[in-house]
């Protein structure tokens, strides 16, 4: 089977996260796909399983997630069923990253050479236990290629990412009474939010082609209804900090008042690479690899580095193309990232 055939096969298998909810069944694929290689599995639970695949006494390890997100909205096709048209594979996971999957599966059946494939289910919904747990055991690896959509580039620095709950507590009460103003969580809330808008934008930290702290508000929630004074109001945020940031001690400079009665850390995933690695540079020059410059966006290279992995990104696809409706990586992305997959395979 070639490329197309493999991904078509991946992109069959609903594996989207959340809910989560899928077996085992695109895992006994790739392993009916894999002749000649030895299999270790391990089960975290709620849906996180990882499956490894050994051939030889390999130095380099490929990762890869097979969960999804959700099918966005917009969806003009059967986001499971595989369409081909113009130069593009459309499919949910298409792009992330069921289509670096296909490339490796198709690479390791045309060659020979030591390799080591590691396939996860729990990337997309900020967990990331599988690959926190396979770096606990500490296997031998000279470096880990992390499949991200990154047009066959490697990427050998990247933002990190911090998210945090925060909790105002009110006093509640009829709307009529003016003390909404001092009482309100959800005046609380707004006021502390508006003053770390205004610190993120004041920053200007630079990375190399990096600028800024990518903030972002996700999500504010409380109060009942307009006549009532909200007692308690959560608001959910997050931003990515550049290699080298310390993220924790910014948000420990946002001592604002009216400070929150709770501010929970919720995902933390370090920059590429983690402070004191230097960058894979030289490893992927071995590996015949172009350059790419630093990106914005996080992946569980960093998780790698963070374990003692030299580790870059690399894989087939633009990220633009992530989680979009009608998703889709290109056809000659696919059998580029199989052409180097194929190479690195043979070393």
């Amino acid at each position: 089977m070639d490329v197309v055939e493999h991904l078509s096969a991946l992109v069959g298998f609903d594996t989207q996260n959340p809910p989560r909810s899928f077996g085992a069944e695109i895992l006994e694929y790739i392993k009916a796909e894999l002749a000649g290689f030895e299999f270790e599995e391990w089960d975290h639970g709620e849906g996180r399983r990882t499956l490894l695949a050994t051939r030889g006494a390999p130095e380099i390890l490929i990762n890869f997630h097979l969960d999804t997100v959700p099918a966005a909205a917009g969806y003009t096709r059967d986001p499971h069923v595989l369409h081909v048209e113009d130069g593009r594979a459309y499919g949910l996971g298409a792009c992330d990253i069921k289509g670096a999957s296909a490339a490796a599966i198709a690479a390791a059946q045309a060659s020979t050479g030591p390799i080591a494939l590691l396939f996860t289910t729990d990337e997309e919904a900020g967990s990331s236990e599988c690959v926190r747990r396979f770096c606990e055991l500490g296997r031998p690896f000279k470096v880990v290629l992390v499949a991200e959509p990154t047009s066959c580039k490697a990427v050998l620095e990247h933002r990190g990412i911090l998210t945090y709950r925060a909790e105002f507590e009110g006093v509640s009460g009829h709307a009529s009474s003016g003390r909404a103003e001092s009482d309100s969580a959800l005046h609380h809330a707004v006021r502390w939010a508006n003053q770390i808008l205004d610190a993120s934008a004041r920053r200007h930290d630079t990375y190399k082609n990096l600028s800024g702290l990518a903030f972002n508000l996700g999500r504010l929630e409380g109060g009942v209804k307009p006549n009532m004074i909200a007692s308690s109001t959560e608001l959910s945020f997050g931003f990515r900090p550049l290699p080298g940031m310390d993220g924790e001690k910014i948000v420990a400079e946002w001592a604002f008042k009216p400070r929150p009665a709770s501010l929970t850390r919720g995902f933390y995933g370090p920059p590429l690479p983690t402070p004191g690695r230097a960058p894979a540079a030289e490893i992927a020059q071995e590996l015949g690899l172009e350059i790419a410059d630093p990106v914005n966006f996080w992946t569980e290279a960093s998780l790698f580095s963070q374990g003692g992995y030299d580790a870059l990104v690399f894989g087939p696809g633009d990220i633009a193309q992530a989680h979009t409706a009608d998703e889709w990586v290109s056809v000659d992305d696919l059998h580029a990232a199989f052409t180097h997959y194929r190479r690195i395979m043979s070393l």
